[in-house]
């Protein structure tokens, strides 16, 4: 069972936002180079891997991306 809280682990209180450092950050979670990217290009690269082994390997790093963000 879940239990969902909607607070953060550690309070954050933005006094001055930096909207160059927000881009570079959101850039590296949802970018070309980001973590959704990776994850998505290991999932796929399973279907054509010749070994099992490989494939399992690719499905653990591929599930493994999103815990990233």
């Amino acid at each position: 069972m879940w239990v969902y809280e909607k607070k953060l682990q550690y309070p954050v209180k933005i006094k001055n936002p930096n909207p160059a450092l927000a881009k570079v950050i959101i850039s590296q979670l949802g970018g070309p180079d980001g973590e959704t990217a990776a994850s998505l290009r290991y999932l796929s690269q399973r279907y054509t891997a010749p070994d099992s082994k490989v494939k399992g390997l690719l499905t653990d790093i591929g599930t493994e991306e999103p815990a990233h963000q």
